[in-house]
């Protein structure tokens, strides 16, 4: 599954250089290129950092785009397509493992859990994990961490149960709609915005579940980082900033900045999604990675049988920066 993962990613990477040699020409100043894995109110401090004006404060501008998965993102940043991958941190151990002359490194971590709820087709107050023996459910493609953390969970609940890995992540909860599978994992504000259209209920959090993981993480390509030092902090006090004020302040407030990078979505979907986020404690406040997470990760990769091999923290990771911006925010 990695070597098929590692090859799809070669072919993006392609696709992708193809498509920017025609438009890297017109690349503005200052406007850093971040793709994110998917588009949700699990990475509102991301969004903060650019509607409170904490980018322009570092002296520049973001331009997001949706990468729509993990290998999508981490191929945009080895073809130079984006300048900053934000995604599960599989996708770079991936890459280390299956060797680089210019392995991206991450420099920051945002989320440290899972952000996904579990959705059903009827209304379960008295929800246990057993309840899902022999059900079928929509978890993400096989060897993302979405896919991995639901099957961590079910493993460590000894629950057997049919996973379908073969809808696209972008594509499951259409699917889940269609009537496919009895049960699909969603990120907010889609999991909120499904059950208030009365098309399904939300029965249990898979973060509070499976614990603490590094699930969601800001990566760049090595020569990247070594260039644009002043990028890479501004990113990670802008992103740090935003934490600081989204657990400081109430989550109606919150919402209101997040109408604009959420359209047709409700502001009321919104402070319940955030309010969600925060029941779970889902943002680190120091985005220094601790090199128990990644182990821990490396544990949940394992257990799905997605890893050839283990790879070390040093080599992956870089925690000065984001130490060093932490330290001045919380002074």
């Amino acid at each position: 599954m990695k070597r098929k993962l590692i090859t799809l990613i070669t072919a993006m990477v392609f696709a992708f250089t193809l498509v920017f040699a025609f438009t890297g020409c017109n690349k503005k100043d200052k406007v850093i290129k971040i793709n994110e894995v998917t588009h949700s109110v699990f990475y509102a401090p991301l969004y903060l950092a650019d509607g409170l004006g904490y980018f322009k404060d570092e002296g520049f501008e973001i331009e997001l785009t949706n990468g729509g998965g993990a290998d999508a993102t981490m191929a945009a940043v080895l073809s130079g397509g984006a300048d900053i991958g934000f995604c599960g941190p599989e996708a770079a151990i991936y890459v280390d493992i299956g060797g680089s002359d210019d392995a991206p490194k991450v420099f920051g971590q945002l989320t440290k859990r899972d952000g996904s709820f579990l959705v059903g087709r009827k209304a379960e107050p008295n929800f246990k994990w057993s309840d899902l023996e022999g059900k079928e459910i929509l978890a993400g493609r096989k060897g993302g961490v979405p896919a991995m953390t639901f099957e961590y969970v079910i493993k460590t609940n000894n629950v057997n149960v049919n996973l379908n890995y073969d809808v696209a992540f972008n594509m499951m909860t259409a699917a889940f709609e269609s009537g496919i599978a009895d049960y699909c994992t969603m990120f907010e504000p889609v999991a909120s915005e499904y059950q208030a259209a009365g098309k399904g209920y939300i029965v249990s959090s898979v973060g509070q579940e499976s614990g603490e993981i590094p699930y969601t993480c800001f990566m760049a390509k090595k020569s990247y980082i070594d260039k644009n030092g002043d990028v890479i902090e501004g990113i990670l006090r802008a992103v740090t900033k935003a934490v600081k004020y989204i657990n400081e302040t109430d989550a109606d407030t919150v919402a209101n900045y997040l109408v604009p990078y959420f359209e047709g979505t409700s502001k009321a979907s919104l402070k319940t999604s955030v309010e969600s986020y925060k029941k779970i404690d889902a943002w680190v406040k120091n985005m220094a990675m601790e090199e128990k997470a990644l182990t821990k990760l490396q544990d949940v990769i394992e257990l799905a049988g997605e890893l050839d091999k283990r790879v070390k923290f040093s080599d992956l990771v870089i925690t000065s920066t984001a130490q060093k911006v932490y330290d001045e925010v919380y002074k």
